[in-house]
């Protein structure tokens, strides 16, 4: 059976069972991950079926960033993702299970879990990397947008005299963890991809800094110098 057909199989039971209410992890998210992970694995000996059905189910339990289980969220769905497989998917190979299981409860960041296999560490840079760069910054925008969560904070929005907080400020996120990722990725690609994003941030982060100021058509020279130079610190 080829990585298609598991593919139309795996969306077409999500579409028909998996609520999609948290547009920030939809189905299409789970394509661009795949995507991804493709794109990370070219030219790896890897078990692409284990990658492709990780990304499909890494966020089968999906709890909201409030919520106090985050941390315990790919846990519980390395549990279902196993139950689905073997309940739903009874063809799908009893020996992968358990890979695919790994990969699941290993994706998350705030889960904290240590990638054991190359296929687990392939999802992570995935699913990571859509964090960063133009789609991470909207769905930092959205996500913070649904829990109530102010923009930015006007008078100091890069938490120069404030700690840092965001669950109170959407672009605290930024220095909170997404600049953090790329020293967190697991593939020399994945290292690369992720720099080349939080090099975006980091420029959307002066321009929005030189509008506060009121210079629409710059960029805040401080900010980019500040932020290039901390690459090591992130």
């Amino acid at each position: 059976m080829t990585l298609t057909h598991w593919q139309t199989r795996f969306e077409s039971w999500l579409f028909e069972t998996w609520p999609q209410d948290d547009k920030a992890h939809d189905i299409a998210h789970l394509r661009r991950v795949w995507l991804t992970a493709q794109r990370i694995m070219k030219g790896m000996t890897v078990d692409e079926l284990v990658v492709l059905t990780s990304c499909y189910f890494h966020d089968i339990v999906n709890l909201p960033k409030n919520h106090p289980e985050r941390h315990l969220a790919s846990a519980k769905a390395a549990v279902e993702t196993r139950r689905i497989l073997s309940e739903v998917f009874p063809d799908f190979p009893a020996d992968k299970r358990e890979a695919v299981a790994h990969a699941v409860h290993a994706h998350s960041f705030s889960a904290d879990v240590t990638a054991e296999t190359l296929e687990a560490k392939i999802v992570q840079d995935a699913d990571r990397l859509e964090s960063l760069g133009a789609i991470g910054l909207a769905r930092v925008f959205y996500v913070s947008g649904a829990l109530g969560r102010s923009l930015f904070d006007s008078a100091d929005p890069l938490g120069r005299h404030r700690p840092l907080n965001d669950a109170e400020w959407a672009l605290d996120h930024f220095q909170k963890k997404l600049l953090k990722l790329p020293q967190t990725m697991q593939t020399a690609e994945g290292r690369r991809l992720a720099e080349h994003n939080a090099d975006f941030l980091i420029t959307y982060m002066a321009k929005l800094c030189a509008e506060l100021k009121g210079e629409f058509c710059e960029l805040d020279p401080d900010v980019l110098r500040e932020f290039v130079a901390a690459r090591e610190k992130y």
